[in-house]
């Protein structure tokens, strides 16, 4: 469908002119304004990247009380700690939605892939919760949060043909929904 490789290259356009934290407006070297993004949000780091950071810390740090005692790993804590939190800033993600299209990045990464950017002419349907019956097994994006809701996504493909469905825990699902011009189904 050629209306929705042209929606990814003006999403990639949009989104980009933009930096990591969009609430500063977009970056100071683009040469036109774009518009707006109808919707933002962060997503912080997965589960895994989360466990797997906790136990190359303590693995580090046992590690170095075993072989030089605890003064050792009292001194190298500040660092080691600062490290982790870095590695988890940098595996924060956003959920953006332009006026063409919706798609996930990471900060770590920064570019927007377009193997996952879904064009909002390819979007059918939006449901709050879990997909329904008879929906494609969703992919998730981005995990739970306190204060977050899931809504479910169904899509088609870059086909057009092959029905695909991403899940999303999102502040405001109602925003979401009317950012991706569909109404909210129930």
């Amino acid at each position: 469908m050629v209306r929705a490789a042209r929606d990814r290259e003006r999403h990639v356009s949009q989104v980009t002119s933009y930096g990591f934290f969009a609430r500063r407006g977009p970056k100071r070297t683009v040469t036109v304004v774009p518009p707006p993004l109808r919707y933002w949000q962060y997503n912080a780091a997965s589960p895994l990247v989360v466990l797997l950071t906790i136990a190359a810390l303590a693995a580090w740090l046992g590690f170095l009380g075993w072989r030089d005692g605890g003064a050792a790993v009292t001194d190298e804590l500040p660092l080691a700690l600062g490290l982790a939190a870095l590695v988890l800033l940098g595996a924060t993600g956003r959920l953006t939605v332009s006026d063409v299209g919706v798609s996930t990045d990471i900060a770590g990464l920064r570019q927007t892939s377009s193997f996952g950017i879904v064009p909002r002419v390819l979007v059918t349907d939006v449901v709050l919760g879990a997909a329904p019956a008879g929906w494609p097994k969703p992919d998730r994006r981005g995990g739970w949060w306190p204060g977050r809701r899931r809504v479910t996504v169904r899509h088609l493909d870059s086909d057009a043909l092959t029905e695909k469905a991403f899940t999303v825990w999102v502040r405001d699902p109602a925003a979401v929904a009317d950012a991706l011009g569909r109404p909210l189904d129930d």
